[in-house]
Order: C-alpha cells, then structure tokens, then sequence
C-alpha cells in the first residue's frame, strides 16, 4: 500500500469512528456531514472525495463493523463452515449459545450501528448479505437434512428475517435482556434438530 493509500484509509476510518460516535448520541437521521467532518477533523471536500452521502458513509461503516464481527468468530468458526459436508447431523444447529453467544455479545456492543444498519437495510443492501450467507451457509445445511430445494426458497428467508426480526426488536430495547435471553428465544422459535 502506497502512502497515499494509507491516508486515503486512515481518513476513512476517521469518518468511521466518527460516525460510530455520534450515533452514541443521535439518530442516524440527525447525523450531518457537517458533524461528522468535524469530528474526523476533515474538510467537507474530503468527505465527498469519499462518499456521496452519508449513507454511503453508513454503508461502509456497517460492512467495516461486519468485517469486525467475522474477525471475533471463534476460531473454530471458519474449520466447521468448511466442514459442512462431513460433520454430524447434530453439529449442524446454529442456533445454540456456543454459535450465537459470541455473535449476540458483538452485537450488543456495537449496538448503535446494527439498529441504524437494521433501519436503514434497503439502503446498505443487506438482504444480499443475508442471501449471500444462505447460499454459503444455509443451503448446504438445509441439503445435508435432505430439504428438497423447492422447499428451501422459502423456509431459509422464514428463519432469517424471523431471527432477524428478534435482534431488531432486541436492538430496539437497546439490548436490555440478557444475551442467554435473547438464545432462549430464538431456540423456541426454531426447534434443534434431535437425531
């Protein structure tokens, strides 16, 4: 990476971080581009060297956070989704507090960016993250249980936008009940597979 690169890197960043504090204390509604170049110490030009608006801005912020989110995975993660083919049927549950604990405890510390990421989805595109993760994730779970395809279309986006819909009102209360809660919940809703 070149110098200029890194400048052009570090800048963003800085609008990031600013971006992530003034969400501690307004509405992404509220949020100018005033404020935030302000807080990042850079000139309105500079803003628009990067983005075009702040949703832009949001946009980029709430894939940097995403990133964040993959980086905290359990190392074990990575070795079980590559691994999908061959592990036991029973392994194959996601909705257990080994899997969801680090992933709930990420989100409820950065918390501000998922609710305005949350309310602001059609704009940032997240429907394609989350088909994105179907087809990589789901998909090969749903044929291991021997789903029939036609079948899967539908109960996939069923399971998503309804634990979906848990963290979004989860993030609406600002994360008040507990993480183990919130698992409990979500593994009333879809039933662990009993071999």
């Amino acid at each position: 990476m070149t110098r200029s690169e890194s400048k052009y890197f570090a800048t963003a960043a800085r609008m990031d971080e600013a971006l992530f504090q003034l969400l501690e204390e307004k509405d992404f509604a509220y949020i100018t581009v005033k404020e935030i170049c302000e807080r990042a110490g850079v000139n309105r030009s500079t803003f628009y060297l990067h983005y075009e608006t702040v949703n832009d801005l949001l946009a980029e912020s709430a894939r940097y956070i995403i990133d964040k989110l993959i980086e905290n995975m359990p190392q074990d993660t990575a070795e079980f989704f590559g691994k999908l083919q061959t592990r036991p049927l029973e392994e194959l549950h996601l909705i257990t507090p080994e899997y969801l604990s680090p992933y709930l405890n990420f989100i409820k510390d950065h918390r501000r960016i998922f609710r305005t990421a949350l309310e602001q989805s059609s704009v940032l595109g997240l429907e394609d993250a989350y088909f994105a993760l179907n087809r990589h994730v789901f998909a090969p779970i749903l044929n291991r249980f021997q789903v029939p395809s036609s079948e899967q279309k539908y109960i996939m986006p069923f399971y998503i936008h309804g634990l979906m819909a848990i963290i979004n009102e989860w993030l609406k209360e600002d994360c008040k009940d507990s993480v183990e809660h919130l698992i409990s919940v979500m593994q009333l809703c879809i039933p662990v597979y009993q071999p």
